[in-house]
């Protein structure tokens, strides 16, 4: 069954709700107002119906000792009720499967991933259970997740509600930073704030107090401005953490082993990751912004003129407007993609017409970071006696 959030179908519907796309197509991407709605979301009054996230839940005495050993995160020791983190299931080959926000309320873990994930991810944690202690459930479509930046204090005195905040930027423990500058108190969005909140969807119609609604065109702006790379968006099939910086918030490297951990080891430890994450500031002068998917090339010296047959170094993943910065977006770029170069944004072909955007280039994960970035290489010759 597909769902729709209450608020864009039925008797709880709001007006002027428009629907959004890919795969926030079950909520709204606005409610008629996306740059006011924005604003009102960047000064903590406003919420983001979330509702199409997946919800689930393991319960149990051994319900973090068992994920410890399946997660990249470090969950056997140290998780107070309330704690809120972000984990990562892996594949062998260390690509990121599920981008799950962990929460645990001290009788149950919280987990919410990207929308339709929560099927996929339910199902293999089940086949994962052997003889755990654990219960697994799927809540999508009871519990309903909701993003705000800001505090809603209605719901941080209820009990039965559950808050998870976001850690990023801030460097988890055992965590590293794959930015050029290390320390977080520098990164772009060291006043990052982003919290989702898990109430019945019953519930979703009934603003809290002094809140108003945004739609997931505001969020999207925010996220991409505080460089967070999204799950499904911003990552394919091919992407391990280092390369969107999910080493900093999801990985614990000191932790023990845990399926795809040879592969985090080993790119951390001994060489670079081959993509890295960079923001784009996006040219304003057109009227629409670049689709998601577009190739993104170096800027020839003769303009435009060569754009088209160039070589892509990249893939532009999402792209938004911001009420003060404009047009920005993400993209996965070669990691050897000059610093320095001039980019645009290609969409189009050779028979029907190529169309360009100028983008500038912010670097997000250094092309040489990692942790064997200043270590001697070659051999080291022995003293003689």
């Amino acid at each position: 069954m597909t769902y729709t959030s209450p608020l864009l179908s039925g008797p709880d519907a709001v007006h002027g709700a428009v629907a959004g796309t890919g795969p926030d197509a079950p909520v709204a991407a606005h409610y008629g107002q996306p740059v006011a709605e924005q604003r009102a979301l960047a000064a903590g009054t406003a919420v983001v119906d979330l509702s199409h996230r997946g919800v689930v839940t393991v319960s149990g005495p051994e319900r973090l000792s068992w994920l410890h050993v399946l997660t990249s995160q470090r969950l056997d020791r140290g998780v107070e009720p309330g704690t809120s983190t972000e984990t990562l299931f892996l594949d062998v080959q260390g690509r990121i499967e599920f981008d799950c926000h962990l929460v645990d309320d001290g009788a149950t873990t919280w987990l919410t991933v990207e929308p339709g994930e929560n099927v996929g991810l339910a199902d293999w944690l089940t086949r994962m259970k052997f003889a755990s202690r654990v219960e697994i459930a799927d809540r999508t479509g009871e519990i309903a997740v909701i993003g705000t930046t800001g505090d809603v204090p209605a719901w941080d005195e209820r009990d039965d509600v559950v808050r998870w905040r976001d850690p990023w930027p801030a460097i988890g423990e055992g965590g590293f930073p794959y930015t050029v500058d290390p320390d977080p108190a520098r990164h772009p969005a060291a006043d990052w704030s982003w919290s989702e909140y898990l109430v019945p969807v019953s519930e979703l119609a009934a603003l809290p107090e002094g809140f108003t609604l945004a739609g997931v065109l505001a969020a999207e702006g925010l996220r991409i401005a505080a460089l967070r790379p999204r799950h499904g968006v911003d990552t394919d099939d091919r992407t391990i953490p280092h390369e969107v910086d999910l080493v900093r918030t999801a990985v614990h490297l000191n932790k023990g082993c845990y399926k795809g951990q040879e592969t985090i080891a080993r790119v951390h430890n001994l060489g670079h990751p081959p993509r890295r994450l960079a923001f784009l500031q996006l040219d304003g002068s057109g009227h629409t912004l670049p689709e998601p998917g577009a190739d993104v090339v170096v800027r020839p010296e003769s303009g435009t003129a060569e754009a088209g047959t160039a070589r892509s170094v990249g893939t532009l993943t999402s792209a938004a407007q911001h009420h003060e910065m404009g047009p920005i977006a993400l993209a996965i770029l070669k990691r050897n993609t000059d610093p320095e170069a001039e980019l645009l944004v290609r969409e189009g072909n050779a028979e029907d017409g190529w169309s360009f955007t100028a983008a500038a280039q912010e670097v997000v994960v250094s092309p040489q970071a990692g942790k064997a970035v200043g270590r001697a290489t070659g051999f080291v010759r022995r003293g003689t006696r």
